[in-house]
């Protein structure tokens, strides 16, 4: 726990060391020491050139260390406590930059510091992510010459990921956790991404493969087959019977029947798909065929779709239909899965040892809510369900919070954290609360353009 006024009149941040504080006008990118190829960005000045100066009644420091770029910052009036945060994927780029967390502002008016890495890497490389975040506990205490007393893992999206994995790598330093849109799921996001994709195959009846060493020439086959497909299902509404089959395929293996989901369809679906794909809809971009179901970084593909049943139904008994479907359908067989460590794609066991508080979009079909649902069931296998609280959000995009969302949930993590009461949370493993008309209205707070749903109570 935070000590009291006392103590943080104590652990008033000392003058930054010499060199610490930001240059006046912004430098090029370093070359890496220890990632060759990249770049680091200097982390005084954003991409876009704004310098990176202290809020009032604050104090910064920035620097390099591994390859990895940082920020602090700490209040006057520090608290004693620091929030580490981790930012989400940023592509496959050799240039890593650091920027500022989403509640800065706020954490900084509430009385903690913060910090950031840019990484030493980008892409999907979360184990490096976890590495260069834990280190800034003990950056943060040489540079401020004060060790913190509490420090909370957050972060968004991939940073979602590396919360849930440091936590459990490193159970004695944190405190507590806030991951939102994250991936706590691990693989299971590409089996997702898989069955998005072999699910409108099937229904459309266009052959497809999945090449475990994808050709030079596959991009532009997929491509062609892609064209075949997204007529066939009536993009971006599903107009046809086998878009809104696929429709409610996608809906079930994203969450589950729930508000907002039509609307989420078609925003994604008018959505254009990630570099080198932005041609394609959304999830067709991201198809795990295109890169041999690696993830770009784990040793082989670690998707599996054999014991799979698709539902476009919540009927006790499979249609025809989805016989057909479950038939059809293109399998396949896992050749690598999560790492047990920080290799790969490392797994999240459901395993805190910390209080978690978790927010995330009902209409996220990126990241989609599921990731939620599987942390919940993975903590309730390990009897850590008291210790994980999630809170469904009415919003269509990926991360798409309200700033009045975050810092709800992150004063009551600290609350918990203090008094040692459970916050509410949503009952996202039950299915029947899950498709109320009236789901996510709890913890929505302000408007979220492009979710279309019944208005709340």
């Amino acid at each position: 726990m935070l000590g009291h006024a006392a103590l943080a009149l104590a652990l008033l941040i000392p003058p930054a060391p010499t060199g610490t504080t930001p240059a006046a006008a912004c430098t090029a990118p370093a070359p890496s020491t220890t990632q060759p190829g990249y770049l680091v960005a200097d982390p005084d000045c954003d991409l876009d050139g704004t310098p990176f100066t202290a809020l009032p009644g604050a104090r910064v420091s920035t620097g390099i260390t591994g390859g990895a770029a940082y920020r602090i910052e700490v209040p006057r009036k520090w608290n004693g406590g620091l929030v580490v945060w981790a930012h989400g994927y940023r592509g496959t780029g050799t240039t890593v930059f650091v920027n500022n967390p989403d509640l800065r502002q706020h954490y900084v008016s509430q009385g903690y510091a913060w910090a950031a890495s840019s990484y030493a890497t980008n892409g999907y490389d979360v184990g490096q992510g976890v590495r260069d975040s834990v280190a800034l506990i003990d950056v943060f205490r040489k540079v401020t010459g004060a060790r913190a007393k509490q420090v909370i893992m957050s972060g968004a999206s991939m940073g979602g990921h590396i919360t849930a994995v440091a936590i459990e790598e490193h159970p004695r330093a944190f405190a507590g956790a806030m991951p939102y849109c994250g991936v706590l799921g691990d693989t299971t996001l590409y089996d997702y991404f898989l069955d998005a994709n072999v699910t409108a195959a099937a229904l459309t009846g266009v052959d497809i493969e999945f090449p475990l060493q994808p050709g030079a020439d596959y991009q532009q086959v997929w491509r062609s087959q892609v064209g075949q497909i997204v007529p066939k299902l009536g993009l971006p509404t599903g107009s046809t019977p086998a878009g809104r089959t696929w429709s409610a395929v996608l809906e079930r293996a994203s969450g589950g029947d729930r508000p907002g989901f039509d609307g989420a369809f078609a925003y994604w679906n008018s959505a254009s798909s990630l570099p080198p794909l932005a041609d394609l809809p959304f999830l067709f971009g991201l198809y795990p065929g295109l890169q041999g179901g690696t993830g770009g970084i784990a040793p082989g593909n670690v998707t599996d779709n054999r014991r799979t049943f698709y539902r476009s139904t919540d009927r006790l008994w499979p249609t025809a239909e989805e016989l057909r479907l479950n038939r059809d359908v293109l399998r396949v067989r896992r050749t690598a899965t999560a790492d047990p460590g920080l290799a790969g794609i490392p797994r999240v066991d459901g395993n805190p040892r910390v209080p978690v508080l978790s927010l995330h979009d009902i209409g996220d079909l990126f990241v989609p809510f599921k990731m939620e649902q599987v942390y919940a069931s993975r903590a309730a296998h390990n009897g850590k369900s008291r210790l994980f609280v999630s809170r469904a959000i009415r919003g269509v995009g990926h991360c798409d919070f309200t700033a009045p969302e975050l810092t709800e949930g992150f004063d009551d993590l600290t609350t918990w954290l203090r008094t040692g009461h459970r916050p509410a949370g949503d009952p996202i493993l039950n299915r029947k609360a899950v498709a109320a008309p009236t789901f996510g209205c709890r913890w929505t707070r302000g408007t979220h353009p492009g979710f279309v749903a019944p208005a709340c109570p």
